[in-house]
């Protein structure tokens, strides 16, 4: 990945945007770019209520063959639950694991009492449950017991006369937002980085760097690529499902973060897929996944020499890839996931090759797609009549010898 790359990446995940909150990273940092990697006849949607934004390829071409890949926007945060009287403010932990954030600094974002709807942003506390090792019980030290989420608040270094008050004037109430502060940086391998938040910025980053791809080669004639930044998926999936209800496209693809289960720590007896970080992108089976779609994917990354590697989905997915059927709509849906170590905390890691792999992987199926039936571009009833038929499927198994 070039620098120039890596720089608008860690620019994109750098950005503030806890669950319902996103507009710090799809209106401040991916509105621009995209815009500036645009060509004149593209346009940015914008919706009421959520800060969610799309990028279309074809704004005035509703019955074109429409195709929407989703990254998500918004963060895991922890929020304000209350504020003691010693000025320790209460917060809850959300979906990471408790003991995962003691002691790192974080950012919390409230409204200036003053002047609501004005945001400010309060840095250098850290987030602390017990206080120090020599407050804990004996089975908290000896790690017989673990950090409960009711033992988490967030220390400022409040003191003096009337702690909870001089908190209070800061404007702090329950419900604000409080993120991880640590943006990412190169990693100690090679081309590996870590840090805050991949999830689910690196999927933004892939549907953006597809779109600017495509900008660079003109365009395509005949299929209509929708760019799409959803809010609220780490709470439901919610934003998505109302993108892909708006514009109901033949085809959406999600793109996620997913487990590099090969490094994983105790779980060799779970026999999980055994997906690796720098092996290429990861590609979902079962769920709601169109098998045709995913076969189209895998043929061409196997003609453009991209790595995939196959995970597999019983009910749900657990990605925007469920957006369509969540919202009622006839859509082929993919998940691709981008492997990352340490998923929902501080240091999350990543590889460059696979965050390349996918940008490529589905640049290229877009390319593929728009250049189907002799050039016409795909149809929904190439769709339609492509569903694999098992009934056709051929015998395959062990032969008696002739006796001849």
């Amino acid at each position: 990945m070039s620098p120039e790359r890596f720089g608008t990446m860690r620019e994109i995940l750098a950005a503030p945007s806890p669950i319902g909150l996103e507009a710090a990273m799809t209106r401040g940092v991916l509105e621009p770019y995209l815009n500036k990697h645009s060509l004149d006849a593209w346009k940015v949607h914008s919706f009421k209520g959520n800060a969610g934004i799309v990028l279309d390829t074809a704004p005035d071409q509703d019955d074109a063959f429409t195709v929407m890949i989703i990254g998500h926007a918004d963060k895991i945060r922890m929020q304000v639950r209350s504020i003691g009287d010693d000025g320790k403010i209460w917060v809850n932990s959300d979906s990471m694991l408790p003991t995962t954030l003691l002691g790192h600094k974080v950012a919390l974002f409230c409204e200036d009492p003053n002047a609501l709807g004005n945001w400010r942003c309060l840095k250098g506390g850290t987030i602390e449950a017990i206080g120090a090792i020599h407050f804990a019980d004996a089975k908290v030290r000896s790690g017989d017991s673990g950090i409960k989420p009711n033992m988490l608040y967030l220390e400022l270094h409040i003191h003096g006369e009337n702690k909870k008050e001089q908190v209070e004037a800061l404007g702090i109430r329950p419900g604000d937002p409080i993120l991880l502060d640590r943006p990412i940086e190169p990693g100690f391998s090679p081309n590996t980085f870590s840090g805050a938040y991949l999830d689910n910025g690196l999927g933004c980053f892939v549907a953006a760097e597809v779109a600017r791809l495509l900008a660079e080669k003109g365009g395509l004639k005949n299929v209509r690529y929708l760019a799409a930044m959803a809010s609220h998926e780490e709470i439901g999936r919610f934003g998505s499902r109302v993108l892909v209800e708006h514009f109901r496209p033949e085809v959406s693809i999600a793109v996620d973060v997913a487990h590099d289960f090969d490094a994983a720590p105790g779980i060799s007896d779970r026999r999980y897929e055994p997906l690796s970080m720098g092996s290429g992108f990861t590609l979902t089976h079962g769920s709601i996944c169109s098998a045709s779609l995913n076969s189209m994917i895998t043929q061409i990354g196997g003609e453009h020499g991209i790595p995939i590697q196959h995970e597999l989905a019983g009910r749900d997915t657990g990605t925007d890839a469920m957006a369509a059927v969540l919202a009622a709509v006839d859509s082929a849906a993919a998940s691709i996931g981008l492997p990352i170590r340490n998923m929902h905390t501080i240091s999350e890691s990543g590889h460059t090759f696979d965050v390349d792999a996918a940008i490529y992987g589905l640049f290229h199926l877009l390319c593929h797609m728009d250049e189907m039936n002799g050039g016409k571009g795909i149809t929904a009833a190439d769709l339609q009549d492509g569903h694999p038929r098992l009934d056709n499927s051929s015998p395959l198994g062990h032969q008696e010898a002739s006796s001849d």
